[in-house]
């Protein structure tokens, strides 16, 4: 491949959001998401926490016991004695075995209830954000965050948390039975902890940092992944597939080492433990020995003091993986709330009332609006439509014509002016009176998973059978239906891929038509359709016009002629406005770009 083909791999779009974050970490996100632990607590409290100290306690007796069972029975050589103690032993493991196994179990069951919460609440707050907040995020970047990130966080709600519990009060009973069996031999020893946790401290912010990167990364993939399998056509038909393979390499191989380069440093907990457990052996053999020669300590005690110490590196040493665990957990969780602190531009006033039935007198009252800040895509619009008339926008490109409806339909809020339906502001009104009486066909309709009689019944759930065969019927797409392997129960695949556009457009026509809206907008909603379909259709809307307000956008003479009113836009203004007639008189811009589809039809 030569060098210029491999030039667009690094000039990809890089997306903001999915950045390593260098701010330091904010250990409140921590206490959030130990909100989602507070409705279990007391399932966890009573139970899990009994289980949790009858463990540690059996744990912390069995090395007193060994000591007791050396010193008393075998140096004593009472062997009833030894029988006793080898027993009471015995029942302890038991004890301790059937406590961790319950406890790991009942832990398991409510830390998958907290991660199906966390998981439903970001879902449920991402259906409720605006359209701005998906405009800026690839489909990908936001998968991400429900699967991967939500994932990471599993371990740590599952396990984690009480295994931290067991670990401290392991290593406070530990040091405790320690200090209270030879003061000076446990101090001897525990001096080496404080010089480990100064050593690990130097690693806490490369390893946050490392684990940030791996998320973003894997963030990055996951949007490439999306927009690579919704464009492989594009891609095929313009030969990039070698190109986008290497783009693909380029994220691979950075993911790769950036879990190479966080689990290096994960993996540097453990080799300082064990040199830092080394040291304190090392201690208590060479100092424990002349304590014993010296009739300081027992041989017993000496022993007891080996096995204490062996299970004190065992928690240590599972708190360094544990404090791996809380850094992945840092950069999952920051990613998550980063979202759940979205708040969503367009949202209800805390005293929005419902809008009633519209009647359909709708104002825009000296609109403006921008996508981004400093770029109006509408400049001062001001329209009026009065009940019942069908109203066709044109105009070029980028004119603002679907910038009208989108607020009409309220998923922007306007800059400046208002948005009126029967005299009420939309911003007054509750969002869900609004939309359930507009109806929406766009040209790049939306097919589901399912049948198509699920997908038609979209539009309104409650509807019969009946009702959604009629609703085909109106539109024509009833035919085509029944010639379907399973008619109207037959499966679709996402996005509708067995069907052709025309057909995926008569469903989305259907599902507009079964919610029985007050206002249909018709988004170049015929731009797919044939021209002897489009005839069938245009008689259909006839009736569905009928008697309510209808905003069509589209090119097309033949759906655009018969509308009341014709509004022409340039640069996000009113240029013209009139009948078909009455423009065509004014030889303007309409003018111009009627005679232009005559001449394309033509040639």
């Amino acid at each position: 491949m030569s060098k210029s083909s491999k030039q667009p791999h690094n000039q990809r779009f890089i997306y903001s959001e999915d950045e390593e974050m260098e701010k330091s970490f904010d250990w409140g996100q921590l206490r959030r998401l130990a909100v989602y632990m507070k409705p279990y607590s007391k399932q966890l409290v009573p139970i899990v926490i009994v289980m949790m100290i009858l463990g540690a306690l059996t744990k912390l007796a069995i090395p007193f016991l060994i000591s007791l069972a050396i010193d008393k029975a075998l140096l004593g050589n009472n062997g009833n004695l030894l029988a006793i103690y080898v027993s009471t032993m015995l029942v302890l493991y038991i004890v301790q075995w059937a406590a961790n196994s319950y406890r790991t179990k009942y832990t398991s069951i409510i830390g998958q209830k907290v991660i199906h919460d966390l998981r439903f609440d970001l879902f449920k707050h991402i259906q409720q954000l605006s359209f701005r907040f998906f405009d800026k995020r690839p489909a990908g970047s936001v998968l991400v965050r429900v699967t991967n990130d939500i994932h990471a966080l599993q371990d740590l709600f599952t396990n984690g948390v009480v295994n931290l519990m067991i670990d401290c009060v392991q290593l406070i009973g530990i040091i405790i039975i320690l200090l209270l069996l030879n003061f000076k031999l446990a101090l001897a020893i525990i001096i080496t902890v404080p010089l480990m946790f100064i050593v690990s401290h130097a690693l806490r912010s490369r390893i946050r940092l490392a684990w940030q990167e791996v998320r973003s990364r894997q963030s990055r993939i996951n949007s490439h992944l999306n927009e690579s399998i919704q464009g492989i056509r594009v891609t095929q038909a313009f030969i990039q597939e070698n190109n986008n393979i290497g783009y693909f390499g380029d994220m691979n191989e950075g993911n790769r080492k950036s879990w190479d380069k966080a689990i290096t440093l994960n993996m540097s907990f453990g080799p300082l433990i064990e040199i830092t457990a080394a040291v304190g052996t090392f201690i208590l053999f060479w100092y424990g020995s002349k304590l014993v020669e010296s009739d300081a300590i027992t041989i017993g005690l000496l022993v007891a003091f080996a096995n204490y110490i062996g299970n004190f590196w065992e928690p240590i040493n599972r708190l360094g993986a544990m404090y791996s665990q809380v850094l992945v957990a840092m950069a999952s969780s920051e990613r998550i709330f980063e979202f759940m602190d979205e708040q969503p531009l367009v949202k209800e006033k805390e005293n929005a009332k419902p809008l009633p039935p519209i009647k359909g007198h709708i104002r825009l009252d000296d609109v403006v609006f921008e996508y981004e800040p400093g770029r109006p895509a509408l400049k001062g619009i001001s329209l009026e439509v009065q009940e019942g008339q069908s109203i066709a926008l044109v105009g070029h490109t980028g004119s603002g014509k679907s910038t009208i409806v989108n607020l009409l339909c309220r998923f922007y809020d306007p800059v400046e002016g208002k948005v009126l339906i029967d005299g009420q502001d939309l911003r007054d009104v509750k969002l869900d009176s609004l939309r359930s009486q507009i109806g929406i066909v766009m040209q790049d309709t939306f097919i589901f998973s399912g049948t198509i009689m699920e997908n038609i019944r979209f539009g309104r759930l409650e509807a019969t059978d009946a009702e959604v065969m009629a609703a085909a019927q109106a539109v024509n797409a009833h035919d085509f239906i029944i010639k379907l392997a399973n008619g109207y129960h037959t499966e679709v695949e996402e996005r509708g891929s067995m069907l052709s556009m025309g057909q995926r457009q008569l469903l989305s026509f259907a599902r507009a038509l079964l919610a029985n809206p007050r206002i249909l907008i018709l988004d170049e909603a015929t731009a797919s359709i044939d021209t002897e379909t489009e005839v069938k259709i245009q008689e259909a809307l006839k009736t569905l016009l009928a008697g309510r307000n209808s905003f069509i956008i589209a090119h097309r003479l033949s759906t655009i002629r018969s509308a009341d009113q014709i509004v022409v836009l340039d640069h996000g203004q009113i240029k013209e406005q009139g009948t078909h007639d009455e423009l065509l008189a004014m030889k303007g811009i309409y003018h111009g770009l009627i005679e232009a589809q005559y001449r394309f039809l033509a040639s």
